[in-house]
């Protein structure tokens, strides 16, 4: 789950990660109290999207007055905000964050994730902040410094002082970005997070360290544990069937392709995907039905693959291990004939029982076209769909 960059920061001071002074906007009236309330001369008025690269597409502006305050929080409210990470489509705007402008001498960039790779969290610094980090491991990876945290011991002092020290940090600011960088590690471990991101953390010309932006991800299956998080989710910042999904159990992320997929595992679906694009074709989605594919739920799944009007076939692809596939082609029947699907559906079902379930297929009277193995599911479904491949 995603936060804006207002509650991220309002989630980090809790743990004394400085930020400059601001507050959430919903109309140019507030945003003008605002700017008022927390003192000028600048301040710098931003966009409240889930996406990044806002300044380059007009979302973030500096103003020196209370009027530039309301003239470009009016510009900005209602506008369909454009990034690399929105897509063409954009974003609509409908709050702003207003903060009190820094004079900047340096800016740096920090983040914090659960590196794959080593299975713990990593902490990563660069000189360049303001930039892409994945820029500048393609073109500067000399410029990334690394600290992969024991979680038995957590991040210690000497791993802070460092990254200090690395970051070409003055004497003065050693200790104040020990406690930064603590405080940005407690409210990773603390808050159940996947990704916390400073980019840039700026040194001011008077030698203070401040989160300038921050992003936040968090763990949805940890969310349980954190209702106050939960509250934080912003729906209009989210896809509507991928809303529809969580709120029915199941995992969906759409996709630009038009072959609908539903599948029960996670690496059964990435598999499944992968051979619909190696056939040449394209995936509409990915679909995660989980262990247990009861019709409600099957039912729930081809509502939300079909709400893509993109989506010209369907390829069902289950393993009947839990869950047997007698029990499991009755799902399908049962959800096929509700729905009324009136695109080509292959089914590809094995595991327990699958001679049972084939027969269901076959004898339901349903336009089905059964598929022997995965190869030969994602060939019938282009054929049928007329894809190529």
């Amino acid at each position: 789950m995603n936060v804006h960059e207002y509650q991220a920061k309002d989630l980090l001071k809790r743990f004394g990660v400085r930020t400059p002074a601001g507050q959430v906007a919903l109309d140019p009236d507030q945003a003008v109290r605002v700017a008022e309330e927390i003192g000028g001369p600048v301040w710098v008025v931003k966009a409240q999207i889930h996406a990044g690269g806002r300044g380059k597409g007009g979302g973030v502006r500096v103003v020196d007055s209370i009027e530039g305050v309301r003239l470009a929080a009016s510009d900005m409210l209602g506008m369909q905000l454009v990034t690399h990470q929105t897509g063409p489509e954009g974003q609509c705007v409908k709050r702003l964050y207003v903060e009190q402008g820094c004079n900047i001498a340096r800016e740096l960039y920090l983040g914090l994730l659960v590196d794959r790779g080593s299975s713990r969290v990593t902490l990563i610094a660069s000189t360049e902040g303001g930039m892409d980090i994945e820029e500048v491991a393609e073109r500067m990876p000399e410029k990334i410094l690394r600290i992969v945290v024991d979680p038995a011991v957590g991040l210690q002092p000497y791993h802070a002082r460092k990254l200090a020290f690395g970051l070409g940090l003055e004497n003065a600011q050693i200790r104040p970005a020990v406690e930064f960088l603590s405080g940005m590690y407690r409210a990773f471990t603390e808050l159940d997070a996947s990704m916390v991101e400073i980019n840039p953390l700026v040194v001011t010309d008077a030698g203070q360290l401040l989160a300038l932006d921050a992003k936040m991800n968090f763990d949805n299956n940890a969310l349980y544990r954190h209702p106050e998080i939960e509250s934080l989710r912003d729906r209009d910042e989210e896809d509507p069937a991928e809303i529809e999904a969580s709120d029915q159990g199941l995992n969906y992320i759409k996709l630009d392709g038009t072959i609908g997929c539903m599948v029960n595992g996670a690496g059964l679906a990435m598999a499944t995907m992968d051979i619909i694009q190696s056939c040449g074709g394209s995936p509409a989605n990915f679909l995660d039905v989980g262990g247990g594919a009861s019709a409600e739920r099957v039912t729930a799944a081809f509502k939300i693959i079909l709400s893509d009007p993109g989506v010209r076939g369907i390829l069902v692809n289950i393993f009947g291990g839990i869950m047997r596939c007698d029990v499991i082609a009755e799902g399908i029947v049962a959800a096929a004939r509700e729905v009324r699907i009136e695109v080509p559906l292959v089914v590809r079902l094995e595991g327990t029982n699958v001679e049972s379930g084939k027969t269901i297929l076959a004898e339901s009277g349903l336009p089905i076209i059964s598929a022997d193995d995965l190869a030969d599911a994602a060939g019938k479904v282009l054929a049928a769909t007329g894809d190529p491949g």
